[in-house]
């Protein structure tokens, strides 16, 4: 059955501090770019866009197909680079926009269907994203792993590094307190409230916790957080990342 109209956009940056040049690296003899693109064409988006700033990404996202947009290099986020193609493409205010990391190569087409559903099922939410329930305590403790907690209409209250929810009573879980969500970086936005977002400064929050939807909270921008049982597969930031993609891929 189809869901609510979405595209998605990719934002493809060469430029990467722990593994660099890595969304053209090959995995099995495609680069890793062109992996996320065909997740991406294998959901039901209805367009699928590529949106780099440098002519390499470009060349080669071209020659296996892709349709690409030249952004600006003085992005300082991936959804800057969003609210840039969708300015470029005019698309509408109530337009909704999926962002696809271009080091994503796993993430299952299906996901990107339930976030732009999850954004149309709520009219209140400017954007929409995921969690899934944090099991282990060394995980709940780890400031590289973003925590969550929502209020009961799954609205986000806030992200932190440090583990949220604290209790003050004692470590273990509690009965009636909810279980901890680790944070999925997964977007799916309105357009309107991308346009918002971009031209926003940096907030304090945001700064601090080195959180970008912190600035989104801050200004009173509302997002559905949805529960996944199950995560999707990591994204690939190092060499051991990128190793254990092939080998799920082999």
């Amino acid at each position: 059955m189809r869901g609510a109209a979405f595209k998605v956009v990719i934002p493809a940056r060469l430029n990467s501090t722990r593994l660099p040049g890595k969304v053209l690296l090959p995995i099995h003899g495609k680069p890793m770019v062109e992996h996320v693109w065909r997740a991406a064409c294998a959901s039901q988006a209805d367009e699928v866009l590529i949106a780099t700033d440098d002519p390499a990404v470009a060349e080669v996202a071209r020659g296996f197909g892709a349709e690409v947009v030249m952004t600006a290099a003085a992005h300082q986020s991936g959804t800057d680079r969003l609210a840039e193609v969708a300015a470029l493409r005019a698309w509408a205010d109530d337009t909704l926009l999926v962002n696809l990391q271009g080091d994503e190569p796993l993430m299952p087409p299906a996901l990107l269907d339930a976030a732009a559903a999850l954004l149309a099922s709520d009219a209140a939410a400017d954007i929409a994203t995921f969690a899934h329930p944090l099991e282990d305590p060394a995980h709940f403790a780890n400031p590289n792993i973003v925590k969550v907690v929502r209020d009961v209409r799954g609205h986000a209250l806030y992200f932190s590094r440090a583990p949220i929810p604290y209790w003050r009573d004692g470590n273990g879980q509690m009965p009636g307190a909810p279980s901890p969500l680790r944070h999925i970086g997964l977007y799916a936005y309105r357009v309107a409230a991308l346009k918002r977002f971009s031209a926003l400064p940096p907030a304090p929050l945001e700064v601090c916790e080195a959180l970008e939807q912190l600035r989104a909270l801050t200004h009173g921008l509302c997002i559905q957080v949805g529960v996944l049982e199950v995560p999707p597969p990591h994204g690939v930031d190092t060499q051991a990342d990128l190793d254990a993609v092939i080998a799920r891929l082999a």
